[in-house]
């Protein structure tokens, strides 16, 4: 499964190879609401055909039928704002009046887009410096805490994975998880000594590596862009690499149990050299609850609790495994008929 970013890459590659005339649009800047956020892109080619998305379907609507009437007419990247007026806020679905600011780029080979997409698969990540007078561009290494920006005429966008991902065992719940997780851009590294565990992964674009998980946790550095995820059930794997994740800055580190299970592990993790803030840090039961049963149900159901804490957002106790669970026993049957 490719992100967004890495589909709209492809397709831009392969329509120049192809000799389409083609565009990428950036969104650069967004005041008030706006559907989506900085970084998002889009890839139009001169019949009309779009990859990816810049806002709710409007905007990509004005773009097309541009070229549709006109065709590809720009020779060096233009900014253009969206939504300033009343009118077009609601013209384009812009929501309480939301503006949105793009960077139309037209591609040819000068656009490096083959080269970083090449780097964009093999995870590198990476910095691409548009001058925006003459359509030039720069390809370099990123630093990890490096963002889109746009000043003195240069925009310069990040492409690549920005956050990790750390799962630890190789089973059938990991290799969803991982799938759904590779989609939302995360660099993902599965873990497992177990030899029958790993011999069966079949899931390309993830690292997967023998080691004890307490030692790949500290060869990875975890920084607050990493995000750790314990599905073993095994305390020998899972304990000594979440004692060591709870240490670090990690955003997010969770770990896979009933409640009675989750209060026995945060138990055995005070026999270690943690601090009550430091276990307090630890997800368990994870996920949200939404009546999970199938393993990409629980897939779902814990990337959504971590996107939330990814997202600063505070979910209230009703949607965790336990206040969900509690809230579902004093409810009817069927809560539509009562």
């Amino acid at each position: 499964m490719d992100s967004i970013d890495l589909e709209v890459l492809h397709a831009c590659a392969q329509w120049i190879q192809d000799g389409f005339q083609c565009e990428y649009v950036t969104v650069v800047r967004t005041w008030g609401s706006s559907p989506r956020p900085e970084g998002a892109t889009m890839a139009i080619r001169a019949d009309g055909l779009v990859v990816g998305s810049v806002s709710g379907g409007c905007i990509e609507d004005d773009l097309i039928a541009a070229v549709r009437e006109k065709g590809i007419t720009r020779t060096k990247p233009e900014v253009v704002t969206y939504g300033i007026s009343a009118d077009e806020a609601h013209r384009f679905g812009l929501p309480c009046g939301g503006t949105i600011q793009l960077v139309v780029e037209p591609l040819g080979a000068h656009s490096r887009m083959n080269e970083l997409l090449a780097l964009a698969q093999r995870r590198v990540l990476t910095r691409r410096t548009l001058q925006l007078e003459t359509g030039a561009v720069a390809l370099s290494t990123a630093a990890p805490e490096d963002q889109l920006r746009m000043q003195d005429g240069v925009l310069v966008t990040v492409h690549g994975p920005r956050l990790r991902m750390l799962i630890i065992g190789a089973g059938q719940l990991s290799q969803f998880l991982a799938q759904i997780a590779v989609g939302l851009e995360y660099q993902v590294t599965v873990c497992d000594p177990r030899e029958e565990y790993r011999g069966s992964w079949a899931l390309g674009g993830v690292d997967v590596v023998h080691a004890m998980p307490d030692d790949v946790v500290l060869e990875m550095k975890l920084d607050s862009r990493s995000a750790v995820i314990a599905l073993t059930h095994d305390p020998k794997l899972d304990d000594l690499a979440l004692m060591e994740a709870l240490k670090t800055d990690a955003f997010y580190v969770g770990a896979i149990g009933s409640r009675v299970n989750n209060a026995r592990r945060r138990e055995r993790l005070r026999e270690f050299d943690l601090t009550e803030a430091q276990i307090a840090k630890l997800h368990g039961p994870i996920g949200i609850y939404i009546g999970s049963k199938t393993p990409y149900e629980i897939a779902v159901s814990i990337l959504a609790e971590l996107t939330a804490v990814k997202n600063g957002v505070a979910l209230p106790v009703q949607m965790s495994v336990e206040g969900g669970k509690a809230l579902a026993r004093d409810l009817p049957e069927n809560p539509l008929a009562a």
